[in-house]
């Protein structure tokens, strides 16, 4: 998940713990490279990160732009960029508002980047930036999670130890994340705390985390909003429909 309108966040300032944390993610990689393989041309990906998603397309030949809003996050990707001896442009910018002066084939919102736009006018803001960036025949891909009603109602702010979350810091050693949250059903936004803990260093970070829940009914209507209309949509990464227990929510989208 690449920053969006809170790109100066505290989550967002340490690049190095976010890939440690957000490591893997092998298949929706593979999902953004088949993608970029299938339209061809320029790619751009909004709310790139440390380029996890955008690298592995540039390395297979693409020409690639990454926007990015925090700049800890675009050195990051620089860095990971030149060690792999590929070129992307990197721009810093909001996935709000911004002008390339281009258009693009492809332009990718991966890793629920979009939920960082809390306010229905900032999505469709995003996406009539998006429109404005499209080639003829272009395609907008992104995905974001499916909302589950009953995890949502389990956001009773109790801070719990999310294994799963567990990683290994070469510094300091293996790393514990707790999360407190609370949902916020009138913004639909999920209003968490993140603690990142070692036995030596308890709570050495407390970041806050905001993410917003887009329903399946909501986004064709907010994407024609913004001037574009849906060709497909996935319910995972092997691009299977989208059924109302599937974990994600992948569309892609051409100019309306």
């Amino acid at each position: 998940m690449g920053s969006a309108a809170g790109g100066t966040d505290p989550f967002y300032s340490d690049a190095v713990l976010y890939d440690r944390l957000f490591a893997g993610g092998e298949e929706a990689v593979a999902f953004y490279r088949s993608e970029a393989d299938r339209r061809g041309g320029d790619v751009l990906e909004l709310g790139c990160g440390t380029g996890q998603k955008l690298i592995p397309i540039a390395a297979d030949g693409h020409a690639c732009t990454g926007l990015e809003l925090s700049p800890a996050m675009l050195a990051r990707a620089r860095h990971k960029a030149g060690e792999r001896g590929v070129e992307v442009q990197w721009v810093q910018g909001d996935m709000r508002d911004f002008s390339l002066g281009r258009t693009f084939d492809l332009v990718v919102i991966a890793a629920n980047s979009l939920l960082h736009l809390h306010d229905a006018e900032d999505i469709v803001r995003c996406f009539r930036a998006v429109r404005r960036h499209l080639a003829p025949g272009g395609r907008l891909v992104f995905d974001v999670f499916n909302p589950d009603v009953r995890m949502l109602a389990r956001a009773d702010g109790v801070r719990r130890r999310r294994d799963a979350l567990s990683y290994v810091d070469p510094d300091r050693g293996v790393v514990h994340v707790d999360v407190a949250e609370t949902y916020d059903s009138l913004a639909q936004v999920t209003r968490g705390t993140w603690f990142f803990s070692t036995e030596a260093q308890p709570d050495f970070l407390v970041a806050p985390l905001e993410v917003r829940s887009i329903f399946p009914q909501e986004l064709p209507v907010l994407l024609e909003l913004g001037g574009l209309r849906v060709v497909e949509r996935f319910g995972d990464w092997s691009r299977a429909p989208l059924t109302a227990d599937a974990a994600l929510q992948i569309y892609v989208c051409e100019a309306d």
